[in-house]
């Protein structure tokens, strides 16, 4: 029988994250992973302080970009890596009034930090209201994040390559198979609907495009572009450009309609020829009230959720593991707005 402190279950960035803190604090753990691309592998890695829709930011959010910097910092310690890309967001401007919010949003506490007053053209693409650029915005290297993690957790024992199996779980006994556990952290994504102790809570699908795009004319290799989406160079002279966001089409396969959003997208900015190379889908574990799931089964002490990220995944992902592992250790309550106590259909 083999003991450790907690077993993951999952893969995106919760789980990653999570197992930095258990890595951090000195706890043994194995992570269950199926191999399967989660939508946290497919993303496109934006951080990002701003809703660029609206110029507005959102809760905590230089928090949690502060200590996202931080935990990759810590990260590279012991992956000798750096995943962090200094490319931050131009949000191109539709017209002058845009222009215009953006400056008066500028002038707001919590926005200064944020929204860089002087605007820039940038070659190549149409941008004739200039562009904005995000301060504190960055890419993370969302293949080398994984990899790197990965292939760490791997050369350590802590992965495991398979699919966890709920009916081997005992709960109450503390074992799954030859594992005698701590605590189970399920960190799912939408694959908490098959989980029995969890597939209650209220995740819902949001299915999200993006391509990977050919170039004629290339653009800057030191920005992320944005306009609907958002578009930056991934090497091998490939571009993302993406992504869509759609709750009705959920279906396992590409939506084509979903494809010429993106090309019309690209179009409206980009004026020459691209071809594309690769079409790539996930569905993004959202909430309604857009905030993360995090807690404790309310019949089983030992078994905790980490769910509903979201399109902030990384920043989401990073900032509250930290807080499901002092909820857990040190018995520190959790922020009512992420906590699982805040639905009401407990187990």
């Amino acid at each position: 029988m083999r003991n450790v402190d907690y077993i993951i279950v999952g893969d995106g960035y919760a789980g990653l994250f999570f197992a930095h803190q258990l890595i951090k604090n000195n706890k043994s753990f194995v992570m269950y992973s199926e191999g399967k691309k989660s939508a946290s592998q497919v993303s496109a890695g934006i951080i990002n302080p701003v809703v660029l829709k609206k110029f507005t930011t959102f809760w905590k959010a230089q928090e949690q970009i502060d200590f996202l910097k931080e935990t990759l910092d810590e990260i590279k310690l012991y992956t000798d890596k750096d995943f962090l890309i200094n490319a931050p967001i131009h949000r191109i401007f539709h017209d002058e009034n845009e222009q215009q919010l953006w400056l008066k949003k500028s002038g707001n506490t919590e926005l200064s930090g944020f929204l860089d007053k002087n605007f820039i053209h940038i070659d190549v693409v149409k941008n004739d209201f200039l562009t904005g650029k995000v301060n504190q915005s960055a890419r993370l290297d969302v293949n080398g994040f994984f990899m790197g993690l990965l292939s760490y957790f791997e050369k350590n024992d802590h992965l495991i390559k398979e699919k966890f199996d709920y009916r081997q779980l005992d709960p109450s006994g503390s074992t799954y198979k030859d594992i005698h556990f701590k605590n189970v952290i399920f960190c799912e994504g939408m694959g908490v609907k098959d989980n029995p102790y969890f597939s209650h809570i209220e995740v819902n699908p949001n299915k999200g495009h993006h391509i990977k795009v050919k170039l004629s004319e290339p653009i800057p290799e030191n920005r992320t572009i944005k306009k609907k989406h958002f578009l930056f160079p991934t090497g091998n002279g490939l571009y993302f450009y993406g992504g869509t966001y759609d709750r009705d089409q959920l279906h396992h396969h590409i939506d084509q309609s979903a494809v010429d959003q993106l090309i019309n997208g690209l179009s409206e900015f980009y004026p020459y020829d691209f071809e594309i190379a690769e079409v790539h889908f996930g569905f993004r574990p959202t909430v309604k009230d857009r905030r993360p799931i995090i807690g404790r089964h309310n019949a089983f002490g030992n078994l905790y959720v980490f769910n509903g990220l979201g399109a902030r995944g990384i920043l989401n992902g990073c900032y509250f593991s930290r807080d499901l592992y002092r909820f857990i250790e040190e018995e520190i309550p959790l922020h009512t707005e992420v906590s699982l106590n805040r639905f009401s259909n407990k187990p």
